[in-house]
Parts: structure tokens; C-alpha cells; sequence
């Protein structure tokens, strides 16, 4: 009902404003303030924690962490009919709304923006405004509550053997996770996360809905407080999650009372407000594609190719800066994977059953993708969660399966503190149980962590002397692993009668290579690093 009575109230607003419809649009500007001073002494802008992290995984600091200019935020604030609700430092913009003519009349005002480009993607002149179709709720199948119960999560655990690195004591212990949902009330006072309050693991977080630092005030949804359940949550004898001694910041970016494209702006800050922080895993069960009540604003399914939602091209930066970002894959099936679980630098999660077997609702990837979608699955089909009245109940949803991938996973990091995120998204989808016959319902399959940490730990993979290529076969985005102490890299690839078809060289702060080009088959690629050490591998393209 307050969702309705909010589409009847924004209804009458053209009528307020000459006829023209309310738009959203990002604003892009053209420079920032001090860049090369505060990229000198990046602890203005970042934590030590963050500039850790980078350092340890070779992730440049660059312009996209300086803040963005407040002058130039100021400034559009004041201008005629524009409210500003969101910004962001990677993108150097700001998300407005007003009528398209006093949005227009930015860029005619203010010499500092760069460009402008509306949600409405037809008063974009390079892009075609496509489907009317109306989006169902992202969480109507996960906010019908199937049945009580007082059970435990044993099978949701074990699935995925995260019991066996709690076994060997990596639980989560000095990793630190942002949870970007859409609520987390009472998540400060309920019992089933007294255990993570009294170790000091509740770090706080912030309402980018509501611009306030009191996170448990909304009581729209308590999507998030499940989502939460299923990592941090502890009942003694009855309830454990994937990573109980993990530390967690909870962003709320969803609006409960309406679907529009702020949203996505709201998680891109979250997702630079986590960088910041040095937080090491971002787990979203959330995804966008269908805006109902503001159909001009859809994405296509065409558009679900990795580079063109917003959030999806935050998501990429976001990969870029180090983060392991871990997204459901959605509540679509056929009608295939949201923004931003189609984006290279997303770690997919799909949802099985108990007894592993894919559930029809967990969305499909396709051949849209750039790199082949879901990645791997968990259980989402009547998981067990807790709601923020404190029962342990069950619910369906990849919004469940992806935190419980998200906890297990850093509970790994734990195990792998030196390893990137790429790497260790890697490392997980080949311990998936069809690793060797992915297909589009559960990707690579049901992930096997405890045999990804042996991979390395007792196989004796070396992943510091040498380059790694993945995935492959790949189909299109190839990923790269340098050694230690290369910076940059000679890349050849061959075809099989021996004729050089790629020859560039790579980066150590960009290390992927577009193979979109080239046609399906078997290929040769070496790659010798600046020390002169190299590599040869067998690469398929599919």
C-alpha cells in the first residue's frame, strides 16, 4: 500500500512543473580539487586499513579516490528546481532530480560539468529508451515466510565446506565485510547478534536512503538483518553463520517505499564509503534491471552485458580498487541476471536446494555476459535465516545464497590474506563441483572451499613466481595474475598455424585483456613479464 500511495503522490507532479515529467540523471564533472596533493598523502582521503590493502595487492590510488569537489556540489544545490541525493568520487558526478529543461540548464550554467546523462536513457542522444515491462517485487519470493523453525544451519554450511575451514579456525577473524541491502532493524539489540556486538564486530554503518548514521531506524524491510543472519548470526546449539567472527559494516541503499535509479547511486557510494574504509568483501542481494514504476528508466536484457547499468560500471571500478564484491545472482530464472551480477568483477551467486539441486527462480545467466554467469551456487532455496523479531524461519532467495558465499568466502580470506580478489574468486570457481561443464543455472557449480584452500596450501601452487591466466576457457574478458615484483607485461597470443593475432603489452593496475575479438578455438599465449621471466599457455576461446 505505501508503495502505491507514493506512486499516486508523485503522479500529480508534472502537472506542478509545466507538464514535464520529474527525470533523474547523473551529472559529470569535469576535474577535482588538489588530486596530485592528496594522491601524495592518501591518509586525507583513505584509511591506513585501505592503503594496506592496496599496497599489499598492487592496486594503484589514484584520482578516483579524491573525494569530489563539495564547491561544485554547492553550487548545483542551489541551482533552480535540482535536488541533489547522491555522489560519487570514481564517477566524478552527482546524482540530481528535476525536470529535464532545469537539468539541461546545468550544463549551459556551470562550466565545470563535463556531461550530463538521464536514467531515461531516450533523452540520452546515444541511447534508445526500450520495455515497458513491469518488474515484479525483487524480494516477493523471499518476504513470504514458508514455515517457523528451530533447526540449525548445518546443510547450508556444509554445502559449501565452510564448516571445515571453521574446523581449522578461520571463521572470519580480521576480515572485514559491508553489507549493502535495503534494512537492518534491530540488528543492534536482538539476541541472535549479541555474540558479534560482544566481540566489538558491529562496526556500524550509514542510511544513504535517509542520510543518517543510524542504520536500525528504518523499519521498512528487514531484508538486511536476514541477510546479515546468515553470516554473523549465532544461537547457541542452534544457529551458526558462514562467518561468525567476521567485523561488519551495514550500508542501506534500498528504498523500500519505491524502485528508481537513485538506488543505484546509493550503493556506488556505499561501495566507495567501504573502499575507504578497508573493508575487504562487499556482499549485495540486491539487483536492478525493471524500474515499475518508472518504465522509461528499464535496462533490457541486452543491457545486462557488464558495462552499461550504472551500478554495474561502479561494480567494475569497485573490482578495480580491490574489493571482492559478492552479488545474488537475482530472482529472475529465465528472464536472466540484474545489475550488477552481470559485471566481470562480480562474484554471481546462484541457489540450489538442500539437496543441491538448481531452483527455478534463481536468475540465468546468458552469453550476454562477459564472463560466464552465475559463478557458483549456494543454498537459497528455503534457507535458513533469522527475521528482526529474532526466529530463526526459512526463506527462498538468492539474496541468501550470496551472503553465505560471502561469509564463507571470508572465512578463505582469512585462510589467503595475500591473495587479490581476482584470485580468489578464481581459486573458487575451480573447487565448483561442474567446474569442467559450467552451464547458465548454477555457473560453475557448488564450491568446495576447503579444497580451494588446499589447492594452495597443500598442493603447493605457487601463485607469486609466476603468471596465472583466468578463466579458461574464457570468453571474453581474460584475466591476469602477475608475479612478484612484475609491473608490467609482454602479452603474444598465437593461432593455432602459428600467426601472431594479439601482441600488447599489460599493467600490473590493469590486468585484463579484451579477447572478444577473436574467433572460437585453441590459441597460444605467452606472456614474459619486465624481469624476462615467461609463461606459455594453452588458451580456448569460446
Amino acid at each position: 500500500m505505501k508503495k502505491r500511495l507514493l506512486f499516486f503522490a508523485l503522479l500529480w507532479l508534472p502537472f506542478i512543473t509545466s507538464a514535464q515529467l520529474i527525470e533523474d540523471a547523473w551529472v559529470y564533472f569535469t576535474d577535482k580539487e588538489d588530486v596530485a596533493t592528496k594522491i601524495a598523502n592518501p591518509l586525507t582521503i583513505l584509511t591506513q586499513k585501505t592503503i594496506d590493502r592496496k599496497n599489499k595487492h598492487s592496486v594503484t590510488i589514484d584520482a578516483r579516490d579524491v573525494p569530489v569537489n563539495e564547491t561544485y556540489i554547492s553550487q548545483i544545490k542551489g541551482a533552480t528546481g535540482i535536488t541533489v541525493y547522491a555522489k560519487s568520487k570514481w564517477f566524478n558526478a552527482i546524482h540530481v532530480r528535476g525536470t529535464e529543461t532545469d537539468i539541461d540548464n546545468l550544463e549551459t550554467t556551470f562550466s565545470f560539468i563535463d556531461h550530463i546523462e538521464f536514467a531515461d536513457k531516450s533523452l540520452n542522444t546515444t541511447r534508445i529508451s526500450i520495455s515497458n515491462k513491469k518488474a515484479k517485487d525483487k524480494f516477493s519470493v523471499e518476504n513470504t515466510r514458508v514455515v517457523f523453525n528451530y533447526g540449525n544451519t548445518q546443510n547450508q554450511v556444509e554445502m559449501i565446506k565452510a564448516d571445515d575451514l571453521h574446523l581449522a579456525d578461520y571463521t572470519g577473524e580480521g576480515v572485514t565485510v559491508a553489507v549493502i541491502d535495503a534494512g537492518f532493524p534491530n540488528v543492534n539489540t536482538m539476541g541472535a547478534f549479541q555474540r558479534l556486538r560482544n566481540n566489538g564486530d558491529l562496526l556500524g554503518g550509514y542510511d544513504f536512503v535517509n542520510r543518517t548514521t543510524d542504520v536500525y531506524a528504518s523499519t521498512v524491510s528487514d531484508h538486511g538483518t536476514k541477510v546479515l543472519s546468515t553470516m554473523a548470526g549465532y544461537v547457541e546449539n542452534q544457529y551458526v553463520g558462514t562467518a561468525p567472527d567476521a567485523s561488519y559494516y551495514l550500508f542501506l541503499t534500498e528504498d523500500g517505499l519505491d524502485e528508481n535509479p537513485v538506488e543505484e547511486s546509493y550503493w556506488v557510494e556505499a561501495a566507495e564509503r567501504a573502499d575507504s574504509l578497508g573493508v575487504d568483501i562487499v556482499n549485495t542481494s540486491l539487483g536492478y534491471k525493471d524500474f515499475p514504476s518508472y518504465p522509461r528508466y528499464d535496462y533490457t536484457y541486452a543491457d545486462m552485458d557488464g558495462n552499461t547499468a550504472f551500478i554495474t560500471r561502479g561494480a567494475n571500478i569497485a573490482f578495480e580498487k580491490g574489493l571482492l564484491l559478492v552479488n545474488s545472482a537475482g530472482n529472475a530464472g529465465n528472464n536472466g541476471v540484474n545489475a550488477p551480477a552481470d559485471a566481470a568483477g562480480v562474484f554471481a551467486i546462484a541457489a540450489v536446494d538442500a539437496n543441491e539441486n538448481y531452483v527455478s527462480f534463481s536468475s540465468k545467466g546468458s552469453a550476454i555476459q562477459p564472463t560466464h554467469k552465475p559463478d557458483v551456487a549456494a543454498r537459497g532455496g528455503l534457507a535458513y535465516v533469522i527475521n528482526s523479531g529474532n526466529i530463526i524461519v526459512q526463506n527462498n532467495g538468492t539474496s541468501f545464497s550470496s551472503p553465505i558465499m560471502a561469509g564463507g568466502l571470508a572465512c578463505l580470506i582469512q585462510a589467503l590474506p595475500n591473495l587479490t580478489n581476482a584470485e580468489i574468486m578464481q581459486l573458487v570457481r575451480e573447487s565448483g563441483s561442474i567446474y569442467n561443464t559450467p552451464n547458465y543455472e548454477i555457473g560453475y557449480g557448488i564450491p568446495d572451499l576447503q579444497q580451494a584452500l588446499g589447492t594452495v596450501l597443500n598442493e603447493g601452487i605457487i601463485l607469486e613466481t609466476e603468471f596465472k591466466i583466468f578463466p579458461n576457457p574464457v570468453k571474453n574478458l581474460l584475466f591476469i595474475n602477475f608475479p612478484e615484483n612484475v609491473n608490467s607485461a609482454d602479452v603474444k597470443v598465437f593461432d593455432v598455424l602459428g600467426k601472431l593475432v594479439i601482441d600488447t603489452t599489460i599493467y600490473i593496475n590493469n590486468r585484463s585483456l579484451n579477447l572478444s575479438s577473436l574467433s572460437r578455438g585453441m590459441y597460444i599465449a605467452k606472456l614474459q613479464g619486465d624481469n624476462k621471466k615467461a609463461n606459455t599457455f594453452k588458451l580456448l576461446k569460446k
